[in-house]
């Protein structure tokens, strides 16, 4: 009853403050009729209040009575009742309101923070109380609401909860906190399709928060899921299944304590068999079987330790084994193995284990981890990942299946953006280091193992800060630098493909990015790259193209070399052979040669005299390889002849076209409109072709649209 009457209470405030509010604005206004009409429903509404107030309204006056000499009340009377002076009345009262709202409203905001206060310390009780006492200063402020209802929800009163934030919503319609806690709070009292609706109401209100939302509904459905599971396995285990009531015998027999370890390895073995199936995980997480296991003194000892005997070994791969069975496809079980203290703190030690089966099968186990989205996320949430990348790298050295379970494991995780933040931590002090020592190893090493993780360096590098790390280190360009020479000069293509093709991939990636250390090997990296011009593997031809591309644009010096070892009659030859990726790299060269070298020019002309393949190449549908063309088209044209030698060809429609295009890039546009400004002012029989093809408005327009330079 009390709720009840204080949402009347908050809507007919809200109502009166809207009416009084249209009755200002009506007195206010300049024509006769609405002032006169608002004046008659002022009169009325004081008739109202006055009613309500139990006194006897007073008397209306007649204005059509002329009394020369009116009492002193009655003079006052008309001077209340006066359209200008209840104005001013009126006026004087909502800035009265208006003032104690205001002051109510800082009373409001001071207790609000010190319940946030008492919230941050852990004391929910006092963060209610003072909430309460703000809300009675402002019944309206919806922020108040929601942080009562997120107090109420840590003091598991979720029924209380889930009212405050229908209040919330009431005052504010949009208010996705509310809907925030509220979703929580459903979700505690297992209304989960409630809690569904408010996250798809939050993703209504604000697309932006689809992240959150999808987070939110990802543990709505496993919170379902996991009561369903622990009905059935409840069901099975009423009934007597045979399994189900093995599952719980086994976990007795093995929380026994201070047996040999060979015991519990049986134990835990047999135990291994029985949780294939879905209600044999949940049992056995149901009846503790994480705690009673990992709490073992025996147990808890030998995974804490270094293994000194092989019965230590064999309890510590049948537990990790265990942990497999338990957690495959099972979430909750993933999710309480990673809680548990002691596992928290055993996994990272076990996977930098001395022993190559404990290593192995806890590789296994996080891998089970990683191959989901919720899994991974588990994995960085819970445990210190930042030693992880070196570790799994150094493993690429061994002669055994740990070296592709490590690159296994790294390929899952490296999707993350979270573990790649990690990776940060101790890439340039432990992780770089290693990985420049397996690029410079004597010892052969295997060829796939070794181009994957090459390949998943080159996809870290897709983070700036492990990518600035990386590339302003010059231990690591000389490794891969010494890596490739390696390859080529050993003519080894057929026996190392893989790893040259992922380095330069990895070489391009650092390259993205300019610097001193790139600008001082800029011609050892352009000499290497012109001498791989020469494999017969395309591939790797076509990175060494997209390498250079990216290096050329950082030394002057390198580039001029590239031209005197004739990379334009290089890049022409792949232009023509086609390819897409290599026709863009190919291009962006030449582009950077045109830009920076005229003899690269001269040299294009010379080999193309009508330019046949730039004018080709404006009509490609890739608009970096049409922009790029009509720049070396443009830096041509200033070699003398080259507009006359061009008199026969179909370029000023071309040109035409392509200053007129409907393209998503504004340069490819622009480089078009200067090629076909040079044209005809090299020779004015173009600009002739160009008023036939009625072409001088659109190549206005278009040198208007161009930027001041």
């Amino acid at each position: 009853m009390s709720g009840q009457r204080e949402e009347r209470e908050l809507q007919g405030f809200l109502r009166d403050v809207d009416e009084v509010a249209a009755l200002i604005e009506g007195l206010k206004s300049e024509d006769p009729a609405v002032q006169e009409k608002a004046m008659a429903a002022t009169e009325k509404r004081l008739r109202s209040v006055s009613g309500k107030d139990g006194k006897k309204p007073k008397p209306k006056v007649d204005r059509t009575v002329i009394n020369t000499q009116p009492s002193p009340g009655l003079a006052s009377q008309e001077e209340t009742m006066n359209p200008e002076s209840f104005l001013v009345a009126l006026e004087k009262d909502a800035q009265e309101r208006a003032r104690r709202r205001k002051e109510n409203e800082a009373s409001a905001n001071a207790l609000r923070e010190k319940g946030n206060d008492a919230f941050s310390r852990g004391d929910y009780a006092s963060a209610v109380q003072n909430y309460t006492e703000g809300l009675k200063k402002q019944k309206d402020m919806p922020a108040l609401y929601t942080n009562r209802a997120q107090a109420y929800i840590k003091l598991q009163k979720y029924g209380k909860a889930i009212h405050d934030c229908s209040w919330a919503l009431r005052c504010d319609e949009k208010c996705t906190k509310a809907l925030f806690h509220m979703g929580k709070a459903y979700l505690a009292k297992k209304h989960f399709q409630q809690a569904r609706e408010c996250y798809l109401k939050i993703l209504e209100i604000d697309p932006q928060k689809e992240k959150l939302c999808k987070d939110c509904i990802n543990e709505i459905d496993l919170e379902e899921k996991k009561l369903h599971q622990e009905e059935r396995a409840s069901e099975d285990l009423k009934s007597g299944k045979l399994t189900a009531v093995a599952v719980n015998e086994m976990l007795q027999k093995l929380s026994k304590p201070d047996q040999d370890p060979l015991y519990y390895t049986g134990g835990i073995r047999l135990l291994t068999d029985l949780v294939q199936a879905c209600t044999e995980q949940t049992l056995f997480r149901t009846n503790g079987g994480f705690g009673i296991i990992s709490d073992n003194k025996v147990i808890e000892r030998v995974l804490s330790a270094k293994i000194t005997s092989p019965a230590e070994l064999e309890l510590v791969c049948a537990l990790l084994l265990l942990w497999q069975a338990a957690c495959k496809g099972n979430e909750e079980n993933q999710r309480l193995l990673l809680t548990h203290p002691s596992v928290n703190a055993q996994l990272p030690a076990l996977l930098c284990s001395e022993a190559p089966d404990v290593q192995e099968q806890c590789m296994a186990l996080l891998s089970l981890y990683a191959q989901t989205e919720h899994g991974r996320t588990l994995l960085i949430r819970h445990l210190n990942t930042t030693k992880w990348l070196q570790t799994l790298i150094s493993l690429v050295k061994v002669a055994d299946g740990r070296a592709d379970s490590a690159m296994n494991l790294l390929t899952h995780l490296i999707q993350e953006e979270n573990f790649k933040i990690q990776c940060r931590i101790k890439l340039s002090t432990e992780a770089l280091p290693i990985f420049i020592q397996l690029l410079s190893s004597s010892k052969p090493l295997n060829e796939t193992v070794l181009s994957r993780c090459i390949a998943l360096m080159g996809d870290l590098c897709s983070d700036v800060v492990i990518r600035m790390q990386m590339t302003e280190n010059p231990e690591c360009w000389q490794a891969c630098l010494s890596f490739v020479n390696q390859c080529f000069n050993e003519n080894s293509f057929a026996r190392y493909p893989e790893c040259l093709h992922a380095i330069l991939g990895l070489m391009m990636n650092l390259s993205l990015e300019p610097n001193s250390v790139i600008e001082e090997l800029a011609t050892e990296i352009t000499d290497t790259c012109m001498s791989l011009f020469n494999s017969p593997d395309g591939r790797i031809v076509t990175r060494a193209v997209g390498l250079l591309s990216h290096v050329l644009k950082a030394s002057p010096v390198a580039l001029e070399e590239a031209v005197r070892q004739d990379v334009v009659r290089r890049m022409i030859r792949f232009l023509k052979a086609g390819g897409q990726t290599t026709t863009d790299y190919a291009m962006k060269v030449l582009a950077t040669c045109a830009k920076g070298s005229r003899l690269a020019s001269m040299q294009m002309v010379k080999l193309d005299k009508k330019c046949r393949l730039l004018t080709k190449l404006l009509s490609c549908p890739n608009e970096a390889v049409a922009g790029n063309a009509a720049f070396c088209l443009g830096k041509c044209l200033e070699v003398p002849g080259t507009a006359t030698n061009l008199l026969d060809t179909d370029v000023v429609r071309i040109l035409l076209r392509a200053t007129t295009r409907d393209a998503q890039n504004p340069h490819g546009q622009e480089n078009a409109t200067i090629a076909l400004g040079k044209l005809c002012a090299s020779d004015a029989r173009h600009t002739s072709r160009l008023r036939e093809l009625n072409g001088m408005a659109a190549l206005t327009a278009s040198i208007r649209k161009m930027p001041d330079p």
